[in-house]
């Protein structure tokens, strides 16, 4: 297997820690599909875009792969044990229960609240782009978290506490990238008051969350994904604990609205240069939903629209990698994987890999026509991971990018600003560096239907 030296992946730490894509871009270029190099030249890791030694690892023999130290560890530490933490009998028992709140009944009773969100986030989105140019990417964070958030928590989740919650994820997760990517900075952490800082971030949004679960406690029930995590029970009948109700509502805070908002944005950049993509998926909605709003029942019905976003996730992937470590040695074709060894799959390396897609650096959304994905080979496209560790909100996300976009095209016309570099920075999720500044006016074809409401229902 070639190797990425111990002394030159020291040298790459740095940049590695500014935009590991671009580094492991030129690895894979150099080196192949499957390569071994030394994270911030200390912890030794397999790299792979090759879909057999992927679907090996996440699905075939993916007992013998936990969750590496990453997730683990740094993650746990500020996230507690909750299903993106835990592995074994812990992890399947958690996964089972708390499916029940992503299933087509839930995410029916769901589909209300997630409106009533949303037209509370357009009402301020329409206020701010009278004043010109805006940050999508900001904007769209705002929508999503909210509509996560409320989905969680319901109508009582306080606008100031949802924000607080955002900003400390955000902060956090920023923090366990650098602790990961440059190892040998930790003990400086530790001694600088940096660790600390973030912890009392982690405590203070804890104990708003902790305060709304407490609540609910002695309260009538509600129809939002608390109120699952609440119903669930073990097999010997006892529910979880206060203490892992919240772990496990802060774990799907941080995984469901990152993945929908870093995939809005991107997309509405690609859409920007396709007028003729806008145009079809505009009719698609017309067609489809009339004057109604979008609901989970007609997730299905959107043919063309469901083939743009995943070309947009196929070339901005928001998880640009999965991470796994090996309890046993292993051996997929030729690839040696020892005991211990940290395993990434390089998913935005598959994503864009000659070997699997024609012109991969183009947009083209027929490569997801039902015949094309017929052709495709099965693990070269993880949008949402792959395996039984697979992401449990796959179908919500969907949801979730489906009803912002059914607002946001039919409502406004937009383009970009001027004068922006547009460039990608993978956190733990892939966002843009810079954000993505927009130009966004009335559609003038659709404004009389939509000038009820922001939400566009009357």
């Amino acid at each position: 297997m070639p190797v990425v030296s111990r002394f030159r992946s020291f040298a790459d730490s740095r940049a590695l820690a500014r935009n590991p894509v671009r580094v492991l871009s030129k690895y894979t270029a150099g080196l192949g599909d499957t390569f071994r190099f030394y994270i911030g030249g200390l912890k030794e890791a397999i790299v792979t875009t090759d879909p057999s030694v992927i679907q090996h690892v996440l699905k075939t023999n993916a007992e013998n792969y936990q969750k590496s130290e990453i997730q683990v560890k740094r993650m746990g530490h500020f996230l507690g044990k909750g299903l993106l933490t835990t592995h074994g009998e812990a992890w399947r028992t958690q996964r089972r229960l708390i499916q029940k709140g992503f299933d087509r009944k839930q995410l029916d009773a769901l589909s209300s609240i997630m409106q009533d969100s949303l037209a509370d986030s357009l009402r301020d989105f329409e206020r701010q782009i009278g004043g010109g140019p805006v940050d999508i990417y900001t904007h769209l964070m705002k929508m999503t978290f909210a509509m996560v958030a409320r989905s969680l928590f319901g109508a009582r989740l306080k606008d100031e506490d949802i924000d607080l919650v955002s900003h400390t994820i955000c902060t956090v997760q920023e923090f366990i990238v650098r602790q990961t990517l440059q190892p040998y900075l930790n003990p400086y952490f530790a001694v600088s008051g940096e660790l600390r800082k973030h912890e009392d971030m982690r405590v203070r949004a804890d104990s708003i969350l902790m305060a709304y679960i407490k609540q609910r406690r002695n309260q009538e029930r509600g129809q939002d994904l608390l109120q699952t995590l609440m119903d669930a029970r073990y097999s010997d009948g006892e529910g979880m604990s206060d203490e892992l109700v919240l772990s496990e509502s802060m774990q799907l805070l941080v995984a469901g609205h990152e993945t929908s908002s870093n995939g809005l944005s991107w997309l509405l950049y690609l859409l920007s240069s396709r007028p003729d993509c806008l145009e079809r998926v505009r009719q698609e909605f017309d067609s489809v939903l009339g004057e109604a709003p979008l609901s989970h029942a007609d997730v299905p019905k959107f043919e063309f629209t469901t083939q743009v976003i995943q070309e947009g996730l196929r070339l901005y992937p928001p998880f640009w990698m999965i991470d796994r470590m090996a309890i046993a040695d292993d051996r997929v074709g030729e690839v040696d994987i020892p005991r211990g060894s940290t395993v990434i799959v390089y998913v935005y390396g598959a994503h864009h890999a000659p070997r699997y897609w024609e012109s991969p650096e183009s947009f083209e959304p027929e490569r997801f026509t039902k015949a094309n994905e017929k052709l495709r080979r099965p693990f070269t496209y993880l949008p949402f991971g792959g395996g039984p560790r697979g992401c449990i909100g796959g179908n919500y996300a969907m949801l979730q990018m489906l009803m912002i976009l059914s607002d946001l095209l039919r409502r406004y016309d937009f383009q970009l600003a001027p004068g922006q570099t547009i460039e990608a920075r993978p956190m733990v999720i892939l966002r843009p560096k810079h954000g993505i500044r927009m130009t966004f006016t009335k559609a003038i074809a659709h404004d009389q239907r939509f000038a009820a409401t922001p939400s566009g229902r009357g």
